[in-house]
């Protein structure tokens, strides 16, 4: 017999003999009725892990990462209200059994073996993958969460106590909900819970309202490796602005007053918490482990006879809530139900075609108040003395942080965060003035953690509010890009639209910064970006564009409740001149508040037919050097501003250049992995006759006078265009 039949059997003679394991008396917490009815949880919850595995051997079920030995989650679900944002473990079934018995009409049974069984009827992922989760419920999916979660928890919860000060529109948490998190003892060490757990410290000692319960599930062992003992409670007793409560997580009674009194420590005081609960992990991590090859068996022996359920068993009898008679009853019927369930579940239509899976990669739509721009007056009050400059040519920099005050003006729930952008108004100044405008609740110095920042975003984003975080660098983004991949663009296909976090995240990147910092305020590469179904990604040349398309970029966000990526060329940002020293023709005027440039619309600059210069960012300015000195040189150039990378405007881009006689690409991003490579590929599948690229080498960027060496150039552009149009002549 396999382990999980083995604990199932153990349970069957167990409690029919009457052969108990021991433990502390039941302490409180719970009336007769409410303990039998988290039992009830706790079996279901063991037997749909049971018929999940029986699934799997038929064929018919997909995920065996069960909650066998977790069981006690459901007395947290209990603690908590069923309108407190959940972000759960994967192997906290029993929380989500226990809270649906809180909101009438649900069917969970049915609903998680649809699941199980990845059928497109499943309510939350429509059979996409096996999550927990319910709109109902109000629990986001996860999909697999190694503490990648945390993060967008704090963010939550900070969301919580700021819609209390400026509600928003598309509210969706009350004001006196709490937020938690859960997760396990060897997701503690990830860097991800880390950060999130030091920003949630971090935030509380500023006396600033977080409303977050942590619930570290310890199990001792994280697949293989097991967690030495006393260090979860060693690491986290003791941390500042964070309450520490420990219970044991195998006893229904304590763990239930313990989360009780836990669960109303933040409420009451608005700050975070730590719930540390002590547990088992039954069967092995997932259907296909045996924990006997890493472990010895009499530690895994030892482990299953301390069974939760065999303990709830003994507490429901101590108490006189249940006799074991009656829950032995309980446990089989339950079992034979799962059973008979999961025989209908797997009769339920899949996913079968790439549409539909693709299905929910896109949100919904979603009705907003109407806007009609700030008033005048408004507007005067919050531009000062730059009112009056709107009219004067201005660089990129400058008209940026002009857009960011009308639109901040505009829409309430926009919120801005990052390092820096608040008092210091940014490290080049974008953000210059808008603390003064519009305070510190909208323009959020946070502390130095991208996977903070963006986890902030996401939170916020769930509870309707329109966040614009920041990363200061484009290379600092790696830190915290699985945020991106894993937790923001996912969200809405996982959920089936029901779950969304809308942003526009702002990155200052891509490369020829004069001799300042090299690679890691250099960079040059897109591709991670690139690559995140569902996530648009927009990249300005100059100011008056950049002013268009971030409006676009917003309205994106907030009906369309998209993950946008506005990437801001930093070298672009203070140019003035384009062609010689003073002529300022890269500076342009601030662009009346109601013209933006619409998703996919590239720019053109130029009607010549010889040869399409097709770039992007510095890539553009850097064309429209070399098409004047081409025309110098009897060719005459039309420059395509691509503006938009993710996704890349394919059909207007064969369009543009459909009638000229050459396409030369210029990609400031690397040859392998650039965006160059998707743009031939593109004009090849149009049947272009004559196109090459020009792109930057395979290479990190230099300090220094070598700044630019390894990117095009202007020079460089004449001349592989020039041996284009050579060649074909």
């Amino acid at each position: 017999m396999d382990r999980a039949e083995i604990v199932h059997q153990n349970f069957l003679t167990r409690v029919g003999s009457g052969d108990l394991p021991p433990g502390a008396a039941p302490n409180g917490g719970l009336s007769g009725p409410e303990a039998v009815r988290l039992y009830r949880a706790q079996v279901l919850s063991r037997a749909l892990d049971l018929t999940s595995r029986a699934m799997q051997k038929a064929g018919q079920g997909f995920y065996t990462i069960g909650s066998s030995g977790h069981e006690g989650m459901a007395a947290v679900a209990h603690a908590l209200r069923p309108d407190d944002i959940a972000f759960l473990h994967y192997r906290d079934a029993a929380f989500q059994i226990a809270r649906a018995d809180q909101v009438p009409g649900q069917s969970i049974a049915w609903d998680m073996l649809l699941s199980f069984a990845c059928s497109s009827e499943d309510p939350i992922s429509g059979g996409r993958h096996k999550v927990l989760g319910s709109r109902a419920l109000m629990i986001p999916p996860q999909t697999s969460t190694i503490a990648s979660h945390l993060p967008k928890a704090v963010g939550a919860a900070y969301g919580i106590g700021l819609a209390r000060r400026h509600p928003p529109e598309h509210r969706m948490l009350a004001g006196d909900a709490i937020a938690m998190c859960s997760f396990g003892d060897a997701s503690i060490n990830h860097s991800t819970a880390q950060g999130a757990i030091n920003t949630a410290g971090w935030t509380a000692i500023q006396s600033v309202p977080l409303p977050l319960l942590f619930v570290c599930e310890d199990n001792g062992i994280g697949i293989s490796t097991q967690t030495p003992k006393g260090w979860v409670a060693a690491s986290m007793m003791h941390r500042p602005g964070i309450q520490y409560f420990a219970a044991n997580g195998l006893d229904l009674y304590e763990t239930a007053r313990v989360a009780a009194e836990a669960a109303a420590y933040v409420r009451r005081r608005r700050k975070p918490a730590f719930l540390h609960l002590n547990m088992v992990r039954l069967y092995g991590h997932a259907g296909a482990d045996l924990p006997t090859t890493y472990l010895p068996k009499a530690q895994v022996e030892a482990e299953e006879a301390n069974d939760p359920l065999l303990h709830s068993v003994r507490l429901l009898d101590a108490a006189g809530a249940l006799a074991p008679t009656e829950a032995l009853a309980i446990y089989e019927e339950t079992c034979a139900r799962v059973d008979a369930v999961a025989a209908d579940a797997v009769t339920r239509p899949r996913l079968e075609t790439a549409r539909d899976v693709m299905a929910s990669l896109i949100p919904p739509k979603r009705a907003c108040r109407p806007t009609n721009g700030p008033t005048p007056a408004a507007r005067a009050a919050a531009f000062g003395a730059d009112l009056k400059q709107l009219d004067t040519p201005q660089p990129m920099s400058r008209l940026l942080n002009w857009a960011l005050t009308d639109l901040m003006l505009e829409q309430r729930e926009i919120v801005l965060m990052g390092e820096d952008v608040g008092r210091k108004g940014g490290v080049y100044g974008v953000t210059q003035k808008l603390h003064q405008r519009f305070g510190a609740d909208r323009m959020i110095d946070t502390l130095l953690d991208e996977q903070s920042i963006l986890g902030l975003a996401i939170g916020l984003g769930q509870n309707g509010f329109l966040p614009m975080p920041e990363i200061q660098f484009l290379a600092y983004l790696h830190n915290a890009e699985d945020q991106l991949r894993g937790e923001a663009a996912t969200l809405p296909f996982f959920s089936q639209g029901q779950f969304t976090n809308p942003m526009v995240l702002r990155i200052a990147g891509l490369g020829y910064q004069k001799g300042f910092g090299g690679h890691f305020h250099n960079d040059n590469s897109v591709a991670v970006l690139r690559d995140i179904p569902g996530l648009i990604l927009a990249c300005p040349s100059n100011g008056e564009d950049a002013v268009q398309m971030l409006r676009e970029c917003v309205r994106l966000a907030r009906e369309e409740q998209r993950v946008v990526v506005f990437l801001e060329p930093i070298a672009l940002y203070p140019m003035r001149d384009l062609h010689e020293p003073g002529d300022g023709a890269w500076m342009g005027t601030y662009p009346p508040p109601d013209l933006r440039i619409g998703l996919g619309q590239p720019g053109q600059h130029g009607a010549g037919t010889d040869l399409a210069i097709v770039s992007f960012g510095n890539g553009a300015y850097l064309s429209m050097q070399a098409r004047k000195k081409l025309l110098d040189q009897g060719v005459d150039a039309r420059v395509i501003d691509l503006r938009w990378l993710s996704p890349l405007p394919e059909a207007a881009l064969v369009e543009a250049v459909a009638d000229c006689a050459h396409v030369l690409v210029v990609d400031e991003t690397r040859r392998s992995g650039g965006v160059a490579e998707a743009l031939m590929a593109t004009l090849a599948e149009a049947g272009t006759p004559s196109f090459a690229r020009l792109t930057a080498e395979d290479s990190f960027i230099a300090t220094g006078p070598a700044y630019a060496a390894t990117m095009p150039s202007a020079d460089g552009i004449v001349r592989a265009a020039l041996a284009l149009v050579g060649a074909a002549r």
